[in-house]
């Protein structure tokens, strides 16, 4: 019964030699402070796993946390660009009344040019076509009528 305590014992010293050793290994390359001060930022943009559910505290209270910061994909120049034409017609909100300045003052800034757009003649054939073929989607279902019905719909080719 001694050798079998005396085995026990050895094991777990050997163990927490282990666990030290490679606590201390200088491979991490990094310092107690260094592994303080990311928890901290962890628990400050709540990157921390909730134990009951699994997912991090900033996707469980995103209103608790600051929102992370994504990277432009746009150049200084393009975003200088974009603010020149916005205030060239006047697409920059009020901060007063939450309104567009061309909206505010239209005789202030150019009038915006409307798409092209399709005449009523042309709406109407489409539709048909759409009627005709299928190709309308079915509110229950969320499948175009051919694809549901295609026993009743010409096949496309």
């Amino acid at each position: 019964m001694n050798s079998k305590y005396t085995t026990v014992i050895t094991l777990a010293l050997a163990a927490l030699a282990a666990g030290n050793a490679l606590a201390a290994d200088p491979a991490t390359g990094k310092t107690r402070a260094q592994v303080q001060a990311e928890l901290q930022e962890a628990q400050r943009m709540g990157d921390i796993v909730d134990a009951g559910t699994g997912q991090k505290l900033n996707e469980l209270y995103p209103n608790r946390y600051p929102a992370k910061v994504a990277a432009s994909s746009r150049s200084r120049a393009e975003v200088n660009a974009e603010l020149a034409e916005a205030q060239h017609t006047g697409d920059i909100v009020d901060a007063g009344t939450g309104q567009k300045l061309n909206e505010l003052y239209p005789n202030r800034y150019p009038a915006k040019v409307a798409a092209p757009s399709r005449s009523r003649a042309e709406v109407k054939k489409e539709l048909f076509e759409a009627r005709r073929t299928g190709d309308i989607v079915d509110a229950g279902t969320g499948q175009k009528l051919n694809e549901l019905y295609s026993n009743r719909y010409p096949v496309k080719g």
